[in-house]
């Protein structure tokens, strides 16, 4: 029987839960993984990570891991037969890595267990109860029921969360009104459908070519009333030769599924001691295969706030600004994508809409901005007493200016140049073990001379420029944001 009191308790062993679990397990705090399936599934619906995704692991010397694993592609799919130019971004990796998402939890799971985390598979979560030190939770586990104690609980159960509907946490949003069938099949024959869009008179069907067989997908006009009923490989083939006009026979079956294009998201991210991550926290339509790559962004934003307030180092009012980042960004994430699922659905009517995003989406002027939107890349969250530095609130450029150690271990950075008054060093040396003070060569910082990088890659703070004359003023900023983020210098109680 497993240990029965944890730090963070963290519900589902999918890309949210893994990177969560990464996070806390690389700041030394006492994390055990809840997983439902005693084995990992072979098959899923995630095939990629976005450039977003590669940056923010990359801050963890993590994404030559995973750029070992597939092939990268400089464009990927948009509306109507548009490509997004990733080359355009402004990113480390300007292009979509070929993974499946299968690949992408194995190699977390590996990394979580390289730094002490628990995984306990064939372990569901049933439910919870909260009290004034603590979460107290019910576990079915294969030899029985258990219960296991911790001090915050983080839901990474997908759209349909546990963890979610116990807390009482509402899930507005719109239902799923348009459905699609996806199939991992063998056809008879591998030449009947070339990769990409292939049209029929009743429709579309998009191959993928995957090892040993392809991935088709397409529409499914009309889906059974329940919507949660297996789709058959008889109904897979009916729906297929309808949309094509024509019969390309199926061969074999490995996978059948149907997903819609519910929109949803979670009025709040935290209530109380209990945090929501990746699909219990949104869910959206497939439109730009962005569903692993949001999981992993809502991790790495909450795992270093947490494994602060779990260590007693930063007051609670910290994870508020999980909630005030990661649910703007959900917004934004599910505008887009009910944007994209919109104009792949409505036909002609939208097709002028089409084909103006479409030249929008490559050409020299708009590409850059239209990629980054779409794959997160020019998220920005609100930085500290911000003065319209260009840096604020973004990730830091990959110029060199991070060294990789300092990186790597999870703490955040402080860049100050040698023309930094020396307060600014003084003063953050209060925050050791927290912040590293990293000196840059004078003229690295354009418009400014210190600048304060976040553990996730997101500038927290910026000099402002002019305001360093005086070693008061410049030792009281720093001072300000360094607490503002990491808390005050000297620890927290740890509550009991």
């Amino acid at each position: 029987m497993p240990d029965t009191h944890t730090d963070v308790l963290v519900a589902g062993a999918g890309p949210a839960g893994l990177t969560l679990a990464c996070e806390l397990g690389l700041a030394g705090v006492r994390t055990t993984v809840l997983e439902r399936d005693p084995a990992p599934p072979g098959f899923c619906r995630g095939f990629n990570l976005n450039a977003r995704s590669l940056d923010l692991l990359e801050h963890r010397g993590l994404a030559d891991r995973f750029l070992a694993e597939g092939p990268t592609l400089p464009a990927t799919a948009f509306v109507g037969t548009a490509a997004l130019d990733l080359a355009a971004m402004r990113t480390r990796h300007p292009y979509v890595l070929g993974i499946a998402q299968t690949r992408v939890e194995e190699l977390l799971a590996e990394r979580a267990e390289e730094l002490g985390v628990r995984i306990l598979r064939g372990h569901r979560l049933t439910g919870f109860r909260e009290d004034g030190e603590g979460i107290t939770a019910d576990v079915t586990a294969p030899d029985g029921p258990l219960r296991l104690r911790c001090d915050w609980l983080a839901g990474c159960d997908g759209g349909r969360s546990t963890v979610r509907k116990a807390a009482g946490i509402a899930f507005p949003g719109t239902p799923a009104r348009r459905f699609t069938l996806l199939g991992d099949v063998v056809p008879a024959d591998p030449a009947a459908l070339p990769f990409g869009p292939t049209a029929g008179p009743g429709g579309s069907v998009f191959a993928i070519p995957r090892p040993g067989y392809v991935r088709l997908v397409t529409a499914e006009p009309d889906p059974p009333e329940d919507r949660d009923e297996p789709v058959t490989p008889d109904r897979f083939q009916e729906v297929l030769d309808r949309a094509l006009g024509r019969r390309v026979e199926i061969a074999e079956v490995r996978w059948l599924t149907r997903f819609g294009d519910a929109a949803r998201l979670a009025e709040r991210l935290r209530a109380g001691r209990v945090l929501l991550v990746g699909d219990a926290a949104h869910i959206h339509p497939p439109a730009g295969a962005v569903g692993v790559n949001a999981a992993i962004d809502d991790a790495m934003n909450l795992g270093w706030k947490l494994a602060l307030v779990a260590r007693g180092l930063a007051p609670e009012r910290l994870l508020e600004s999980y909630h005030r980042e990661r649910h703007a960004a959900g917004a934004r994430l599910l505008r887009d994508t009910r944007a994209q699922a919109l104009l792949a659905a409505e036909g002609e009517r939208l097709a002028p809409v089409r084909d103006l995003l479409g030249e929008l989406a490559t050409a020299e002027g708009t590409a850059g901005h239209v990629a980054e939107t779409i794959t997160g890349v020019n998220t920005r969250y609100p930085a500290h007493d911000e003065h319209g530095h260009p840096w604020e609130g973004r990730m830091i450029p990959g110029d060199g200016l991070l060294p990789a150690p300092a990186r790597t271990g999870g703490g955040a950075l402080l860049l100050d140049e040698a023309a930094a008054p020396a307060a600014v060093r003084e003063a953050a040396a209060s925050w050791n073990g927290r912040v590293t003070v990293t000196a840059v060569p004078s003229g690295r910082l354009p418009g400014t001379y210190a600048v304060l990088v976040r553990p996730d890659g997101h500038v927290g703070w910026v000099a402002r420029p002019g305001a360093g004359a005086g070693a008061e003023a410049a030792g009281g900023a720093v001072r300000s944001a360094l607490e503002w983020w990491f808390g005050p210098p000297a620890p927290l109680p740890v509550a009991g």
